[in-house]
Formats: C-alpha cells, structure tokens, sequence
C-alpha cells in the first residue's frame, strides 16, 4: 500500500493577492454573509443529497463547527483539501481538492464556487492553478479532474484556462440542485509524472 507523501497541516498557498487556506470558527461571519449573498447564485450549481432506501432523509447538513472539523480532519489524512479563498483579505469563494487517492491512480478532483462579486475576475482560475501546482509539486498526483455541468459556461472557461482538457461526458453523474446532473469532465495531467 501507497503511502501518501507528507504535507503540513494547516495548508496555506499564496500567490499575490490570494491566499488559499482553511477555515477557521472565527472566520463563520464572513462565511455565513457570503453564503447568504450568493444563495441564489450558487443553488442551481451546488451538490444536494438524493434520497436513498434505508438512508434517514432527514439528515442536516453540518453546522460550520462540525463542517471546520471534518475539514480538519480530511486535510490532516491528506484525503481531502478544503481551502478557503481570500482575495484582498475578503473572503470569495471555496476549493477542494478533494477524493485524493494514491497507489497505482495518484489522482484527485477538484471543486469550486466563488462570490457571484468576484466572479469574472480571474480569481476562481488562479486558485485552480495554485492547488493543481500544490497536487502536482508537493502530492505528486498524476491526474486531476474538474466535473462541470454543460450549462456551466463559466466553470468551463475556468477549467480551460487553468490548462484542463475535455476528456468527456459523464451521464447523471452527481446529484446536483435536487436531481441527477450530467456532467463533462476536464483533466490535467502532472507532465512530471507521465
């Protein structure tokens, strides 16, 4: 068995005016107003829980305590990355590199959402390029995925400019905004690792 290669934790990467770094509890007010400025923005992209026989349906999502500490936990293991995205000392957005697996796969994938405020900018791209560099230069991955739906047209230029490249669809993929979404998948490799 792969062991994964060792990182430190707290993560933090910083390039310019952008700093990817974790959660804290007294970041829950920037948080918590951002998350409610862009209900509407983010609702139509963001994953939901399908009911499933035998599963309580009525499981909450976790409070931002219990989210910080499963965050923690997944970045301690090295399974899962969640890194909030600062820009100009403002919170903007969230990135995850996340189902990280080693061994014979070495791969990862990543997710993202950003202030419908800051969108347009460029930021939502750098920070891809940062993590992808991080899981590239320090995880030694050998590939990463983003999984966009087709209608995301903004999420595509991100995944194209940060250098990712259409491999194909994936049918009813991820329960997305309350039903089975399809969507396409974008892929880098680590040159370094081919």
């Amino acid at each position: 068995m792969s062991r994964a290669p060792a990182h430190s934790w707290p993560l933090v990467l910083r390039a310019g005016e952008t700093i990817l770094r974790p959660l804290r509890r007294r970041d829950r007010r920037a948080w918590d107003r951002v998350r409610e400025n862009n209900r509407d923005w983010l609702t139509k992209w963001e994953a939901t829980r399908p009911a499933v026989p035998g599963e309580n349906s009525n499981r909450k999502l976790p409070t931002f305590s219990q989210m910080i500490r499963i965050h923690r936990s997944e970045g301690r293991t090295g399974r899962s990355f969640n890194l909030a995205i600062w820009h100009k000392n403002d919170l903007v957005g969230q990135i995850t590199l996340g189902g990280v697996v080693f061994g014979a796969l070495r791969g990862a994938h990543i997710g993202y959402w950003i202030d419908q405020n800051s969108a347009n900018q460029g930021i939502t791209t750098h920070a891809v390029t940062v993590i992808t560099k991080f899981a590239f230069d320090e995880l030694n991955l050998h590939r990463i995925e983003i999984n966009l739906r087709p209608e995301n047209a903004a999420s595509r230029r991100v995944a194209e400019k940060a250098g990712y490249q259409l491999e194909g669809e994936r049918p009813r993929f991820l329960h997305i905004d309350g039903q089975w979404r399809d969507h396409l998948c974008f892929v880098k490799e680590n040159p370094r690792i081919l």
